[in-house]
This record gives structure tokens, sequence and C-alpha cells, in this order.
């Protein structure tokens, strides 16, 4: 590699090759590129707007429809495919997850915004992970409906803005016993659909719920919504919590990359949101601030950055993280 035209998009480097970059680096930090920064950031941000808006459309939608599952146990499979699906699909579409991290922090309606924004973050996992069109449809609606049971949970209990008694949270975790008894009764859905509202909250250890099964005996599927449903969860404010900065959702997250997730789907997950930081300000934890200009495919949190006119790599400044990603 270090006899070829160095590409600060080629990763991993070796110690020379970083070298290089160093001699080639511009002291001009501006100079490098930013993905909103650009001749079409107006139209970037109405395009913005515009997904926004209906993803706030489709919250109030989806409240209508669950609320309507709470007295009737009857799920409008027709309803959802019509009027909700499509507007997730076309979020799904943006190339730039984080414009949905506003909708993440907001506190309102949680419990039906979480589930389209769980939706539009499985779609994206989907097709990093190569599903085909019919794949990324099932798993799109699987998402959309994986909390479907939680209208069956008592809504003291669900919307109780403390900790939950250990009678409580077993209450809890029956929605997705709930969520697949209402799923699987209606005809000529994919199994796929009532498996992952079950199975979304199994962990590929054996420590989840509600039936300790193993990564083997679990849906992909449900393995995608496990990655989204932790990630919208752990970014959005709650009324017992707020939401956490990003750069430590994600770097919780790959804490439990063996374990806890499939590995192979959240590396694919951490490894294109990451790559969609690069040119992106951060602050370390030692103050300074840093462009993120590369990352490693095979470690993609600790990214190579770029303060002043210093290289700084955190794969061997070990004593030196991202504190925070600057406008995210």
């Amino acid at each position: 590699m270090t006899n070829q035209t160095l590409n600060p998009n080629d990763v991993p480097l070796s110690v020379s090759d970083i070298d290089l970059l160093i001699a080639k680096l511009t002291t001009k930090p501006q100079e490098w590129p930013s993905i909103s920064m650009n001749s079409d950031s107006r139209s970037l941000k109405e395009r913005i707007a515009e997904i926004t808006l209906k993803v706030e459309e489709a919250t109030h939608q989806l409240r209508d429809i669950f609320k309507t599952v709470k007295w009737s146990e009857n799920v409008p499979i027709a309803a959802i495919t019509s009027d909700i699906i499509p507007i997730i699909s076309q979020a799904a579409e943006f190339p730039h997850i984080f414009y949905l991290y506003d909708e993440m922090k907001q506190r309102d309606e949680y419990t039906y915004r979480h589930n389209i924004c769980v939706g539009v973050i499985a779609a994206y996992i989907g097709k990093w992970a190569g599903l085909t069109e019919q794949q990324l449809s099932e798993l799109t609606l699987a998402a959309t409906l994986h909390d479907v049971g939680k209208m069956m949970v008592k809504e003291e209990i669900l919307h109780k803005p403390g900790k939950l008694t250990a009678a409580e949270y077993e209450q809890v975790k029956q929605h997705t016993v709930f969520g697949y008894s209402l799923l699987k009764k209606i005809p000529n859905l994919p199994p796929s659909i009532a498996l992952t509202a079950l199975q979304h909250h199994e962990r590929e250890n054996g420590g989840g719920y509600p039936l300790q099964l193993k990564g083997a005996n679990t849906h992909l599927y449900a393995k995608i919504v496990a990655i989204a449903d932790v990630f919208h969860a752990m970014s959005s404010k709650r009324v017992y919590h707020d939401a956490m900065p990003f750069y430590k959702v994600i770097k919780q997250m790959k804490e439990d990359v063996f374990g806890t997730f499939d590995p192979s789907l959240l590396l694919i997950f951490l490894n294109k949101i990451m790559k969609s930081l690069v040119g992106k300000e951060v602050l370390l934890t030692n103050q300074r601030i840093g462009r993120i200009i590369m990352i490693d495919p095979y470690d993609p949190i600790n990214s190579l950055i770029q303060s002043d006119n210093q290289i700084i790599d955190l794969r061997f400044q070990k004593d030196i993280q991202i504190e925070r990603v600057l406008g995210v």
C-alpha cells in the first residue's frame, strides 16, 4: 500500500502509511471533506425537514392504529402497509442516518416514535447486510410491529416515570409474547413478523427473554431489530432518563459485540455508521477538537483524527477517546 497513491479512505493503515499521510497532510482542517458542507446544503436541509415531517406524521398515525389494537386485539396490517411502511421505506432511502438523531431525542410519543425509528434503522441495516427487496419489505414491517405487544401492557406500568419493580418488569417482558400472539393469528402474514415480535429481546449468548434462546435459534430479522431497538432506546429521551451522547451509545454497543448481538450484523452497523462520520468534527477527551478522517473497518470506533496539523490514531492512543461528535 505504501507504494501506491495514499487515499484517506483506504483502511487499515500501517505505521509507515500513517507517516506518509502526516507528510502529505494540509495544515488547513477546513479543507478536509464534510458530509454536510456542500453546494446542495440548502436542498439537503429541505429534504431533511420533509422526511422529518413525514416521520412525525407516521408517528401520529401509528399511535392511532396501535390504540385500536389495544381495545380490539386486532392489528390492521393493510392500513400499516399502505400508510406507514412507505414512509419508513422513503426515510431509509436518505443517505445519512443522522437526520433521525433529533427525532430520537424527542421524549413525547416515545412508544410510537420508537417503532417508526426502529423500522428505519432496521431497514438501513438490512440494506447494508445485502437483504433482497422481499426480505427488506418483511423486515421493515417486522421492525415497525416489534413492540405491538406493549399495547397489551398496563399503561401505568408502561409509562411509569420511576424504576419498575421486579413484578412490573416481568409484566413488561410479556410484551414479546403478547405481540407474537397478536401477529401469528393474522392470515397470510409471514411467520417472520410474529417471530421478530417474540424474539427481539433474545441475545446471542442466551441471556435474553422470553425463552433465553441463543443466536442459532433466533430469526435474522429479530437479530437486526435487536440492534436497532437498543440503538434507538439508548439514543432517546425517556420519562426516566435522558438520551445518551451518540458516541457513548456506539461505544457501549461495541462492547456488546460478542455475547449480546450478532457480531457480523453489529460490525456492519458500526462500520457503516462510523464511515458516515468521516469529515465530522469531534471533541476528544483531552478537550481538543479534531476531525474524523478515516476509520478502521475492524475497529471503527477508534478512528484516525486530524487535530490542527497533527494526526491522532485512536487505535494506539489508548488514553484519548472521542467524547462526543459535534453537531450530532
